[in-house]
């Protein structure tokens, strides 16, 4: 068996193995997204709960000491993960997130999580954002392994050596720690709750890692959380003829040959004469023309040549293929 492993324009990786008669094929395919949301809901409100009453504030920097963080930084980056929250939905085509008046409310400033919010209060910070939904940064906390990691080396260096380590850390891995919970006003329901956990590494500069190493880890984890709303993808197999029948066989395996190289296009316009011809190698042209214009993510074209592959030709692989298509369809749509 020989294997091919080819990329497509589209940064698709495709891999096309031919063996007798058939060959396959590999591309992305999508599936739902984590949280699915009612269609009606366009607007989501974000607000930041984690932050501490002024009365907190002696007791969030001994914490912010035993944990290697920067006294206050928390503050900063719990907005950044906010901020990465609106970000992370505009390349949303249903989903907007929007700023209501009121964009802070004091919670626990640890990682107790708090008791949720009354629905009065929901349902206000809704009507005043024209908002569906609401979602809450409801607790948030990092934590940096180089400040704990050095004070352990140079605790073992005095105790084996009698000496500090004068050697430091290279890279430091500092991690947010979120609890985020989606509020529906109308129904009264938690809609989604999600504790967070996200890593970053970072090269230490003299001994020190970037000012900027907590903000860009808070801002990547709310991009992050918004995966939630969107369809991810996972790679799947799709079986394809190598070979024709009658008269169209050299020119169907012509077709064949281009897609091996990934011209997609050259075996698109061999197949659809090939299926047009109507002679015994149609059939299968029809067939592979349906995988063709899917690995291009053309879903329609595809589903059109399947049902056609079948309905005109009897190929039997279309039949359970065009089905695939159809859920296709329905995820991206």
């Amino acid at each position: 068996m020989k294997n091919f492993n080819l990329f497509l324009l589209s940064m698709i990786a495709v891999s096309l193995v031919s063996c007798a008669s058939s060959g396959f094929v590999y591309l992305d395919y999508p599936q739902e997204p984590e949280l699915l949301l009612p269609q009606e809901i366009e607007k989501v409100a974000v607000v930041n709960r984690s932050l501490t009453k002024e009365e907190d504030k002696s007791n969030k920097t001994l914490e912010s000491i035993a944990t290697g963080e920067i006294a206050g930084s928390d503050k900063l980056a719990s907005d950044e993960a906010v901020k990465g929250i609106f970000d992370g939905l505009q390349s949303s085509n249903n989903l907007k997130a929007v700023i209501p008046p009121t964009v802070r409310i004091y919670g626990t400033g640890t990682r107790k999580t708090p008791e949720i919010l009354s629905w009065e209060q929901v349902e206000e910070i809704c009507e005043s954002a024209n908002a569906d939904v609401l979602l809450v940064l409801e607790n948030f906390d990092s934590n940096s392994d180089f400040v704990i990691a050095n004070a352990v080396n140079q605790v073992t260096s005095v105790l084996e050596t009698g000496r500090t380590n004068t050697r430091f850390p290279r890279r430091a891995r500092v991690n947010v720690r979120s609890f985020w919970r989606l509020y529906d006003p109308y129904s009264k329901t938690i809609m989604d709750q999600y504790q967070q956990t996200y890593f970053m590494d970072f090269e230490l500069f003299s001994g020190a890692a970037p000012l900027s190493a907590l903000p860009e880890t808070a801002y990547a984890a709310g991009m992050d959380y918004t995966n939630r709303f969107f369809t991810s993808y996972y790679r799947v197999r799709r079986d394809m003829y190598k070979k024709g029948k009658g008269r169209d066989k050299n020119q169907f395996a012509a077709g064949w040959r281009s897609s091996e190289v990934a011209n997609w296009d050259n075996a698109i316009k061999i197949w659809t004469d090939v299926a047009n011809n109507r002679g015994k190698s149609a059939g299968r042209a029809a067939h592979n023309l349906a995988v063709a214009y899917e690995v291009k993510g053309k879903t329609d074209l595809a589903l059109e040549w399947a049902k056609r592959a079948y309905q005109e030709f009897g190929d039997k692989m279309a039949r359970d293929y065009a089905k695939v298509l159809l859920n296709r369809k329905r995820l991206e749509y």
